[in-house]
């Protein structure tokens, strides 16, 4: 009996000892304070219920990824012609006079990308449109096509992207499939074995090589990017799965946006994927200049890639930016509003501007805890003289921001602080005046079809539900 007590005794010390070491090394490596603050008090206080949770939650940036992720970026820029493309100089020029010298310095800055002319852009909005687009630009492939998504799903959807690979892999075309490891937990290895037999190279994307980082299960790659033969591009907020089509009942209609994307950009944003993909396999997927600007292909855009091995919080400055570079309004769409508090002044401050500030968000949700925690900031921000809106007909996932008149960005980042500082994103930011108002007349039907939240929302909830908002908040660093 004294021999089973010592021995509870210690390990409750030994538990003890590691929550205030863990505890240290919140407070040390945690790149917020309320983060930090967080986990330091849990660990010390409850190491028995929060010392597994901080081994795969906890830190928010992984040793050992930033030392690889700069040798690939030089043997990049040694085995690829992109150099003279990653050194273009575009302070000055329409982009410039658009939106201002100084943000667009801070933008190339911020991203490690040129503002490139010559780009033509078109929408793809919702599912249908979007994956009928991508289908047909893989099977009229002739070099290569690199695909790339946060989720693909073996359905009804995922087979047509498997057999449309195959058949392109068929016909000696180059196929190069990459998926993140945890967001798609539930691909069945007969997928991706299929696809491997029939010449097709895929890999999944993890945050840990060898034994570096096991644990790590909170960093993703939530980028969607396809390029075929170097010329065309797709970028946005669909992932392959049926829902994104609208098969699931009680989110449907799915509601989300794509853009295609032809010109010099494409160079950018293929360049991405090459990071992505020499992290995954220490291989270098097919690569191609995109051919010379079309006539009348004058657009001005700027791929802009963020991830939690950035030296700066590159998603939540990026946004940061764009709303302080607004002048007439800035409209905002997102599934999931969980904003830092970078983000939150500044579109406070938009409003004092005189900024008609907007956001878009589901009035249907699909994680519950974000859902919640995004009520007391929209609440927030209500009373801030922000004007949010909830989407009825079905499921808001289209992430998009429209800038005064004349500048626009799509991608895949979320205006939550997971995109700010835990995923692997990419936003493709457009500076044409055509193109925004074609993005205002698909994000004014959006609205048209949504209610605005008003003050009383929070206070109309029963007691039950303003508790477990405020319960959910508390996790916000990691939502």
């Amino acid at each position: 009996m004294t021999l089973d007590w010592l021995h509870l005794g210690t390990l409750i010390l030994t538990i003890h000892v590691l929550g205030i070491v863990a505890a240290c090394h919140a407070i040390m490596n945690t790149r917020t304070s309320q983060g930090a603050i967080a986990w330091a008090v849990s660990l010390a206080a409850m190491p028995y219920l929060t010392l597994v949770p901080y081994l795969f939650l906890g830190r928010s940036k992984f040793s050992g990824y930033v030392d690889a992720r700069r040798h690939e970026l030089e043997m990049l820029r040694m085995h690829t012609p992109r150099s003279p493309w990653l050194s273009t100089d575009a302070t000055d020029g329409p982009a410039a006079d658009a939106i201002g010298q100084a943000a667009v310095l801070a933008l190339t800055r911020l991203g490690g990308m040129p503002f490139l002319g010559g780009n033509s852009v078109r929408t793809l909005v919702n599912g249908d449109a979007t994956f009928s687009a991508i289908l047909a630009a893989i099977d009229a492939a002739r070099d290569y096509v690199v695909v790339q998504f946060f989720i693909v799903r073996d359905d009804a959807l995922g087979r047509m992207l498997r057999d449309s690979l195959l058949a392109r892999a068929a016909a000696g075309v180059r196929c190069c499939l990459l998926y993140d490891s945890i967001g798609s937990f539930d691909l069945p290895h007969s997928y991706v074995d299929t696809l491997r037999r029939g010449g097709v190279e895929v890999h999944p994307f993890a945050t840990n090589r060898k034994f570096v980082n096991r644990f790590q299960l909170n960093f993703r790659n939530h980028r969607k990017i396809v390029v075929v033969d170097g010329n065309r591009a797709f970028v946005g907020g669909h992932n392959v799965g049926v829902e994104y089509l609208g098969a699931k009942a009680r989110l449907s209609p799915w509601r989300d946006t794509h853009i295609e994307i032809r010109g010099p950009v494409v160079a950018s944003i293929q360049y991405v994927f090459a990071e992505d993909w020499h992290w995954a396999t220490q291989k270098l997927p097919p690569l191609a200049m995109p051919p010379p600007a079309q006539p009348g292909d004058n657009m001005h855009c700027l791929a802009v890639p963020m991830g939690p091995a950035d030296k700066q919080e590159t998603g939540s400055l990026f946004f940061v930016e764009a709303i302080n570079a607004a002048r007439d309004r800035v409209w905002i769409t997102t599934p999931y509003l969980v904003p830092d508090e970078a983000v939150i002044s500044a579109l406070k401050l938009a409003v004092m501007r005189g900024v008609d500030v907007r956001i878009l968000i589901p009035s249907r949700r699909d994680h519950y805890v974000v859902f919640e925690a995004s009520k007391l900031y929209a609440r927030d921000l209500v009373d801030a003289g922000v004007k949010v809106f909830r989407y009825r007909p079905g499921f808001l996932h289209q992430k998009v921001v429209l800038i005064d008149r004349i500048a626009a960005a799509i991608g895949s980042a979320n205006l939550d602080n997971r995109s700010f500082r835990l995923n692997f994103e990419i936003m493709v930011l457009t500076v044409d005046r055509a193109f925004a108002d074609e993005v205002e007349t698909m994000l004014a039907a959006d609205f048209a079809q949504a209610y605005e939240v008003d003050a009383n929302e929070y206070r109309r909830s029963p007691a039950w539900r303003r508790i477990a908002m405020h319960v959910a908040r508390l996790f916000a660093p990691i939502l």
